[in-house]
C-alpha cells in the first residue's frame, strides 16, 4: 500500500514512539522510510550574526543525531532507508519533501519539541503538515 514512508523528526524523544508505528507499517508494505530532519532556518535568521554560525553548527549536528537514529532503527529491522537533512520552515520543507518524492505516507510526532522549540514556541509543525499535506498523514502523539 506504501511504498515510501516520510518520518520527519526534530531531534526529540517522541522520534521513537514514531518510529515504533512508521517502522511497522514499513515492513508490512516493504517501505522505504525517509528519515527527515529541517534546519529551521526562522531560528537561524533570527540570531546575531556572532552567533549564527554557532546555532546553525548546533543545529546541524543535532539533525545529524537524530536522522542516524532513524537510520539505527531501521537497519535494525532490515528497511530500506534514506535520510536527509535540509534546511527551511520545517512544516513547508516537510511538505516540498514528500510532494518531490512521491511519498505515499508521512509518518509525524505531536508535542514533540526540542528544547530550542521549547524556548521560541515556532507552533505546530505536525499541524501545518496536517492541514496542507495532500497525503495520509498519521500524528503520533506523545504519551
Amino acid at each position: 500500500m506504501y511504498d515510501d514512508i516520510l518520518v520527519p523528526t526534530d531531534g526529540s524523544d517522541t522520534v521513537s514512539e514514531t518510529l515504533a508505528h512508521a517502522l511497522p507499517i514499513a515492513t508490512d508494505s516493504n517501505a522505504t522510510v525517509h528519515g527527515l530532519y529541517v534546519v529551521d532556518t526562522r531560528i537561524t535568521t533570527a540570531a546575531t550574526d556572532d552567533t549564527r554560525t554557532d546555532l546553525e553548527a548546533s543545529l546541524e549536528s543535532d539533525g545529524t543525531a537524530a536522522i542516524e537514529a532513524i537510520e539505527r532503527a531501521a537497519d535494525e529491522r532490515e528497511i530500506d532507508v534514506t535520510t536527509a537533512l535540509e534546511r527551511g520552515i520545517p512544516s513547508k520543507t516537510i511538505l516540498e519533501y514528500a510532494n518531490e518524492r512521491d511519498i505515499d505516507l508521512i509518518v509525524i510526532g505531536t508535542h514533540g519539541k526540542s528544547p530550542r522549540e521549547k524556548i521560541v514556541s515556532l507552533g505546530s509543525v505536525s499541524e501545518r503538515v496536517v492541514d496542507n499535506a495532500s497525503i495520509p498523514v498519521l500524528v503520533v502523539r506523545d504519551v
